[in-house]
């Protein structure tokens, strides 16, 4: 690659390119998720290995966890005082 072509690379995704980005992460997430494998699997084992690389990319990409992941809470629904 010349040197003018270097020059006009980008050092970031821009806004509609993150949006794609998710869109595409979003459904690979989906792929990766669906299959109900035993956790003993090597396949369970390589498919766990490309989500956390999926979601990692995600965080460093746009500074935050992926908005589709719904995490449930395991504390209490309450705040105790204290």
């Amino acid at each position: 690659m010349g040197r003018r072509a270097v020059d006009r690379l980008s050092k970031q995704l821009s806004e509609a390119e993150i949006e794609r980005f998710l869109t595409a992460a979003e459904s690979l997430h989906k792929s990766i998720v669906k299959p109900l494998l035993l956790p003993t699997s090597d396949h369970h084992r390589a498919l766990q290995g490309a989500h956390e690389a999926l979601l990692k990319s995600i965080r460093e990409i746009t500074g935050k966890d992926a908005p589709f992941i719904q995490l449930f809470g395991a504390g209490p629904v309450r705040p105790t005082a204290g």
